[in-house]
């Protein structure tokens, strides 16, 4: 499936290398980094530079100044985390592609690391803008991506860059393309497959794909209802998505056509309103009651699921299974978390929601591979074009 030039197709010893990354890290009131899973996830790529002698420019955004200047949104701490990992200098200069940036980027000796202020700052990145794109490249003389998260956007550090600079993924990027593509292509079965979140319309594409190569498909979370609800089942006043309803009996029905075992909760947690403290009843999906609002999968249906992933080879998990933000509703996802990181199988974790609660339970370690890339990873394995990973140049 990899077919890209990576870091190791090039001779890299005194290169200037613009290297754009995903060190988009949550923040907390104070300006520090909760989580930063996805700086540390790109230290092979950076030593790996370091040892050839490169001279790295890094290119990153943090959140969405959309196109002004915010302090809150400034890599400072990120550029002060990076130097705590790699124990070593790392300038952040003051500008984006500016004349600062030129000043420090002149200076640099083999191995040194100058990391350019949020890109999101101009304008010209979410635009794709072309000539902001030559004076990113105008720094340098070979384009790496690393940003596997961000591969999704046509912006101009993540695609029209790379028309004026010879071109490569770095090796988080390629990491994630052998791991999402191999599932896909050669897996250990059974298959199994865990899809939660919201709305069904957010992964219409990725459920229909995986049906097409899982052995067992599993629904959880609010777009569980729209499923129950098209099989003619009463969901109460569980969000229903009701135009999607004659879609979902088609993916339900494709899943019996291919002899895939399509699997939605049999039990719930209900409650009267969609608040984190109200009272709750656990109801099998027949008794439903008709104000009844569903909030998380029941015991039936977390011993259900746990069934199917202990006899699982290989696994893939995205999405939470009820309404996780509310503590007194994450039984369901956690338990499954954990019943997945406990598993023999080889399991994947397809980023966003499902990759936080992977952290906030400490299973990192035991999980064979958490993505960095929410949405990348999803519209990877739903076949969608990736607009960072086509502008990287093929294998010569």
């Amino acid at each position: 499936m990899f077919n890209k030039q990576t870091l190791r197709d090039f001779d890299l010893k005194g290169k200037k290398v613009l290297l754009r990354v995903d060190f988009n890290v949550p923040l907390n009131s104070n300006l520090q980094i909760t989580n930063d899973k996805r700086i540390r996830e790109t230290l092979p790529t950076l030593n790996y530079l370091i040892e050839q002698g490169a001279k790295i420019i890094i290119v990153s955004h943090l959140g969405r100044p959309e196109g002004k200047v915010k302090p809150e949104f400034s890599l400072k701490p990120v550029a002060e985390r990076l130097r705590e990992l790699l124990k070593r200098p790392v300038i952040l200069t003051g500008d984006v592609a500016g004349p600062e940036t030129f000043k420090f980027v002149r200076a640099m000796k083999d191995g040194d690391i100058v990391m350019m202020e949020n890109v999101r700052f101009d304008p010209g990145e979410e635009e794709n803008d072309t000539e902001f794109a030559k004076k990113l490249a105008s720094l340098a003389d070979i384009y790496c991506n690393d940003a596997f998260g961000t591969m999704h956007r046509a912006h101009a550090s993540t695609t029209k860059v790379a028309e004026f600079l010879p071109s490569c993924a770095g090796l988080l990027v390629e990491k994630e393309l052998e791991v999402l593509g191999s599932a896909l292509e050669n897996p250990k079965r059974p298959f199994v497959v865990i899809v939660g979140g919201a709305k069904v319309k957010d992964k219409i594409g990725l459920i229909s794909r995986l049906i097409e190569v899982a052995d067992v498909v599993m629904i959880g979370g609010a777009m569980a209802y729209t499923f129950l609800r098209a099989q003619g089942n009463n969901v109460g006043k569980s969000i229903v998505e009701k135009d999607k309803l004659q879609l979902a009996r088609l993916l339900i029905e494709k899943a019996e056509k291919q002899n895939v075992k399509f699997v939605l909760p049999v039990d719930h947690v209900v409650t009267g309103e969609f608040n984190f403290s109200a009272e709750s009843v656990i109801t099998s999906t027949k008794k439903f009651p008709r104000t009844g609002i569903g909030m998380d999968i029941g015991p039936k249906t977390i011993k259900l699921f746990t069934h199917y992933i202990s006899r699982a080879k290989t696994i893939f998990w995205n999405g939470p299974l009820g309404v996780s933000e509310f503590q007194k509703f994450a039984k369901g996802t956690n338990e499954v978390a954990m019943a997945i990181a406990n598993s023999k199988a080889y399991t994947i974790v397809g980023g966003g929601d499902s990759a936080k609660s992977i952290e906030q339970l400490n299973l990192q370690n035991k999980i064979n591979h958490v993505s960095t890339g929410g949405g990348a990873a999803l519209k990877l394995i739903e076949g969608v074009p990736l607009p960072g990973l086509q502008a990287i140049s093929e294998k010569l």
